[in-house]
């Protein structure tokens, strides 16, 4: 058994940074040795912006994105257009979308997608809102923008299904050859996708 190389203050750090996303314990304590190489520069201003963040963040109870306000600051834009709204599976999602900035209209975060065998049904997310908001009648077109996996695409026919009386428009995003993919890379899955949805040259 490994002995312990640095104080327990140290320890419970390098375990909490492993527990993060892409971070193991190796990758863990090179951060937490460079925090404490850079303290002045990087730690202390690190732990007064998390301190902060614990404090002042919400979640916002229009879109269900991650924010200091609530609303959001996007539900807040006037500048985006009312009549569009993307629904996405998480705020990574809807991050994601936004670095692109390629749609200036106003989000939904669903929190999940529907999973029988992990127990999540349309009660676990916000589903229900989310046929609130369109009742409110200044929705014109739904983007389905989940991932193309099985439970996102189950999720994506049953908002559909569920939205289809209300006679808004209800797109999802292409699937298909990736930009710069090549076709030997490609699993079938894929491949399928993008024949049964191909478009005029």
């Amino acid at each position: 058994m490994a002995e312990r190389v640095a104080g327990p203050e140290i320890e419970r750090l390098v375990q909490l940074l492993a527990r993060l996303p892409g971070l193991g314990p190796r990758s863990a304590r090179r951060a937490v040795l460079h925090l404490i190489r850079k303290r002045e520069e990087l730690l202390a201003p690190l732990s007064d912006a998390m301190s902060v963040a614990r404090e002042k963040i919400v979640c916002c109870s229009v879109c269900g994105n991650i924010d200091t306000s609530d609303p959001c600051t996007i539900c807040r834009d006037a500048r985006r257009d009312p009549s569009i709204l993307v629904v996405v599976e998480t705020v990574a999602d809807l991050w994601a979308l936004e670095r692109a900035g390629l749609l200036n209209a106003r989000y939904h975060v669903l929190g999940g997608v529907l999973s029988p065998l992990d127990g999540v049904g349309p009660e676990d997310l916000t589903i229900a809102s989310l046929v609130e908001r369109v009742r409110g009648g200044e929705i014109s077109e739904i983007v389905l923008a989940v991932n193309a996996t099985v439970d996102g695409q189950t999720t994506a026919h049953y908002v559909a299904d569920l939205l289809a009386p209300s006679g808004v428009k209800v797109t999802r995003l292409a699937h298909g050859v990736p930009v710069g993919g090549e076709l030997d890379y490609l699993d079938e899955g894929t491949l399928a996708a993008a024949l049964e949805r191909r478009t005029v040259f």
